[in-house]
């Protein structure tokens, strides 16, 4: 296959960036570059490729979750703890603007590949280390996993129903929210090196991008000592907001964050009568009689189909929307609107369908060039365009360097 190369609309075409890491937020904060017209080369092991090639169903061998994260990007094999293997690193890293790695802190230094020796031969470099823990504190040598960032960060403790144990996401939520904070990380020190000539070392930890999303609790103990709880799909914070099953036995998910959301909402459901309670006027008061909101407003909605339900929201303007899962959402019009789930033609599974580039840019749009590619694809190609000659090549591998 000839990969495509990137249009030079592309905002970040020029950049290169070499992908070490594996599982999952360091290779996503790549795939995020890579969208947006970044070369990125996808560094594996010889004999230890990438596990989220194998992570997931897979069709003829193949599997299908890294086709999505292996996308726009070309694909070598180096062996970092053999000699050979070290110094092609570091001839990469000398032509590259970001370097991204997910190993336990003091494995590159192990290699003789820290910060000193990668800033020696490139100091534009961008070194991001994406980490469970980060580089240091009491933590930071141990094994480090998305789970284990939802366990510690307080999201599994108000995730499920009241009387429930903690739940954990079926998905990896912590990973690919640290993978989309670090491609902001890797832009925010390439910012910093247009003003300053220097590169430098983005330290991201895992377990802290989901803790910023997770909202105001740190202060909301600070100053209060409150500790939020397990509400199961109410909110404490507004109601009615929950999931309601409709007369044919779908489900819609209503939401009234806002005061004139809600009172439409009860007009809505024939209950006017309620807002003028005096805890109406407030979301946390709202939230405090869920029970009577929630009675009200699952009653009319059981008494209608999904189709019923979603055309009165619409016309009263409340907040509405099915419970879709991905044969759904696959269909939805807003989604094929915007093309979010988009077709590419994959030279080993013909037509393959995945989610598009994050964002739309009206001027210098991002796009996909290509699926992910098979392990080491392009060593020959990259390290030749990189100036090692025939017998170079030949020499890592009689090394087992690629």
């Amino acid at each position: 296959m000839t990969t495509a190369p990137a249009p030079r609309t592309a905002p970040l075409t020029g950049l290169r960036v070499l992908d070490l890491a594996t599982l999952f937020a360091g290779p996503l904060a790549a795939t995020m570059l890579g969208d947006f017209g970044a070369e990125v080369i996808k560094v594996e092991h010889p004999g230890k490729p990438d596990p989220s090639r194998g992570h997931g169903p897979s069709k003829d061998g193949i599997g299908l979750w890294w086709k999505i994260l292996g996308r726009n990007k070309r694909t070598i094999t180096l062996d970092l703890s053999k000699r050979g293997g070290r110094a092609t690193l570091l001839r990469l890293a000398a032509e590259a603007d970001v370097l991204i790695e997910n190993f336990r802190p003091g494995t590159l230094e192990k290699w003789d590949l820290g910060w000193p020796e990668l800033s020696a031969v490139n100091p534009r470099l961008v070194l991001t280390r994406v980490t469970g823990f980060g580089q240091f504190g009491p933590y930071a040598h141990r094994p480090g996993f998305g789970t284990l960032a939802e366990a510690m960060s307080g999201f599994a403790a108000i995730t499920g129903e009241p009387d429930a144990p903690p739940t954990l996401p079926p998905f990896g939520l912590a990973d690919n929210i640290a993978g989309l904070a670090t491609a902001y990380a890797v832009m925010t020190a390439l910012a910093a090196r247009e003003r300053t000539g220097e590169g430098q070392v983005v330290d991201m930890a895992i377990i802290e991008p989901i803790l910023t999303v997770l909202g105001p609790q740190p202060t909301w103990y600070d100053q209060l000592g409150y500790v939020q709880r397990r509400t199961g799909n109410r909110s404490a914070n507004n109601a009615p907001r929950n999931a309601y099953r409709t007369a044919d036995g779908t489900w819609v998910a209503v939401s009234t964050s806002a005061q004139s959301i809600a009172e439409r909402l009860m007009t809505l459901v024939g209950r006017p009568d309620l807002i003028d309670e005096p805890w109406f006027a407030t979301g946390a008061g709202r939230a405090a009689h869920a029970d009577v909101l929630d009675q009200a407003v699952g009653a009319w909605i059981a008494a209608r189909t999904r189709t019923e339900v979603l055309a009165a929201f619409e016309k009263a303007e409340a907040a509405v929307a099915p419970i879709q899962d991905v044969r759904d959402v696959l269909t939805d019009p807003q989604y094929q609107a915007l093309d979010t789930v988009t077709t590419l033609d994959d030279p080993d599974l013909g037509p393959l369908r995945m989610q598009n580039v994050l964002f739309r840019l009206s001027h210098t749009p991002g796009a996909i060039r290509w699926a992910g590619r098979a392990h080491g694809a392009d060593t020959t190609e990259v390290l030749t365009e990189l100036g090692l000659t025939a017998a170079e090549l030949a020499a890592l591998r009689e090394e087992g360097a690629v």
